[in-house]
């Protein structure tokens, strides 16, 4: 198993680093007021993808801070998984 997550490990690590060097053209990237930024399109798409993750951490962070707050709160409260219990709005 510790092999196969290594070849697993692997493969998806040639697989960025191909991705990485079959986009190395230089884009530009046109901001508001004429501004505009060149970089190689690899990075480029890194830095969406780094924004979109902090962005959607950011939009999580409320809620996950406001139940961390209730189960500090009150402890016996917690809410058990049992399927029968779940509500799914159907």
């Amino acid at each position: 198993m510790k092999y196969l997550m290594w070849l697993l490990k692997a493969a998806i690590f040639f697989t960025l680093f191909a991705f990485a060097l079959n986009n190395q053209q230089v884009v530009s990237v046109n901001f508001f007021f004429g501004t505009q930024w060149q970089a190689p399109l690899v990075l480029v798409v890194l830095v969406t993808f780094a924004f979109g993750l902090a962005a959607g951490i950011l939009m999580m962070m409320p809620r996950w801070w406001k139940k961390r707050q209730s189960t500090r709160l009150n402890p016996q409260s917690q809410h058990s998984e049992n399927p029968s219990t779940l509500h799914h709005g159907l």
